[in-house]
């Protein structure tokens, strides 16, 4: 098993790249299947989870083409089976966005019960009320979710939570539906409106995304498209808080700062420098952050992706703060590691009030989802010695050249994989 060894204590200083949305992407690949012509997709994130995704959509018979670590073209004229296997799905949660894209253009899909990081429960039952809703029948037998339909209808339907993944879902399968669909209550998040973006740029007749209703007339067919997916905002707020906690200087290059609001105004509370740029922002620590009150909520709000990120910080900052989870309520685990580095951190049902804490001491420790893991990555490269970090195949699903680009702005991190190689980086930094 791969582990990240880092020798903390350097303030971060410099420029980083943030690559494209993962969660847009793997929304995007899945709408890619609808067309009968070709479709190229660039601004792709290299990371594992994209990996999967295409190869569950090649698994069914749909034309993939690399053409670059960062561009693929994608025909789904030659899908011959409509049915997800459990290993893409047990590896990849996103991999049900194959539903709504299989029954919207053939009517019918088979996907097995998903996975993804252990953060708590994510209930399918709105994707389902929504496919209901268009006139399929879905059912799960088998550990399967089988959804046909002889013709989708649009409908008006009223999700009863705000869901990216139903909306996404949804959405894709109204986009060739008869008729006009209304969605309310729909998530707003920056990946959604991508996803709307790209079918409309198939051809799709998709109005309102980014706002509480989206408008969707189906089409009958859609056709080829080039799209470029938009920047990670979840990679960038990674490291302008890691610009934070070691007290560095960070510009973090190709990102779309308005979606990056709650992230700045958090940045800002605590007492770090901002400056926005078009398409950068700078994230400047100067000495020890303030304590701060933190709620994850849906876009745009503070997003639940960010959180274990400003936890770390919040651990080192001055005063007391507080952190509500409203989101995954398996999302606090990382701190009992972060209470291994020394943090004092006390959790109540959906509720953790910090202690900020002068300094962390290293340790080892263990990545329990990936937004954890890079967090505590953060955590590592804010304190006084070695940290391990095990179970990293989580960041990995996420980011793309973590540690090299971390590296790039003067941490000290390396990837290994033995006692043997820790013992090396050791003896290397002293």
């Amino acid at each position: 098993m791969e582990q990240y060894i880092i020798k903390g204590g350097n303030p971060l200083v410099g420029e980083v790249e943030i690559g494209g949305a993962k969660n847009a992407a793997l929304g995007i690949l899945a709408a890619a299947i609808m067309a009968d012509e070709p479709v190229l997709i660039e601004n792709l994130p290299d990371v594992n989870d994209i990996n999967v995704m295409l190869e569950a959509i090649e698994g069914i018979g749909a034309m993939v083409q690399r053409i670059d670590r960062h561009t693929v073209k994608i025909n789904g004229n030659t899908i011959g089976d409509f049915s997800i296997d459990y290993d893409y799905i047990k590896k990849i949660r996103a991999s049900y966005y194959l539903l709504g894209a299989l029954l919207g253009k053939y009517k019918r899909a088979e996907v097995a019960l998903p996975g993804g990081c252990n953060i708590g429960s994510r209930p399918i039952d709105q994707h389902l009320k929504g496919f209901r809703a268009l006139g399929a029948d879905v059912d799960i037998e088998y550990g399967k979710i089988v959804a046909e339909a002889e013709e989708l209808k649009g409908t008006h339907l009223y999700f009863d939570v705000v869901t990216v993944g139903a909306t996404i879902n949804v959405m894709m399968a109204a986009a060739m539906a008869d008729g006009l669909t209304i969605m309310e209550n729909v998530a707003k998040e920056p990946h959604v409106v991508d996803v709307a973006n790209f079918l409309n740029s198939m051809g799709a007749n998709i109005r309102g995304a980014g706002t509480d209703v989206i408008k969707i007339r189906g089409v009958k067919s859609l056709h080829k498209a080039e799209y470029s997916i938009i920047p990670d905002q979840i990679e960038a707020g990674t490291f302008m808080f890691a610009a934070a906690a070691t007290r560095g200087d960070v510009t973090v290059l190709n990102v779309i700062p308005k979606h990056l609001d709650a992230t700045i105004s958090k940045l800002v509370d605590i007492g770090c420098e901002v400056e926005e740029f078009d398409d950068a922002v700078r994230v400047v620590a100067k000495g020890r952050l303030t304590s701060t009150q933190v709620k994850t909520l849906p876009y745009p709000g503070y997003p639940t992706d960010m959180q274990p990120q400003i936890g770390v910080v919040l651990a080192l900052a001055k005063g007391t703060s507080t952190i509500t989870e409203s989101i995954f309520e398996n999302r606090f685990k990382y701190l009992d590691e972060l209470a291994r580095m020394g943090a004092n951190i006390k959790v109540e049902g959906n509720s953790a009030t910090i202690e900020g804490v002068e300094k962390f001491t290293a340790a080892r420790v263990s990545a329990p989802d990936l937004r954890a893991g890079a967090a505590l990555c953060i955590a590592g490269l804010a304190t006084e010695g070695i940290t391990i970090v095990d179970d990293i195949v989580y960041i990995q699903r996420g980011y793309e050249r973590f540690e090299e680009k971390l590296r790039s702005l003067g941490g000290i991190i390396e990837k290994v994989s033995s006692e043997k190689e820790i013992q090396k980086f050791k003896l290397k930094v002293g």
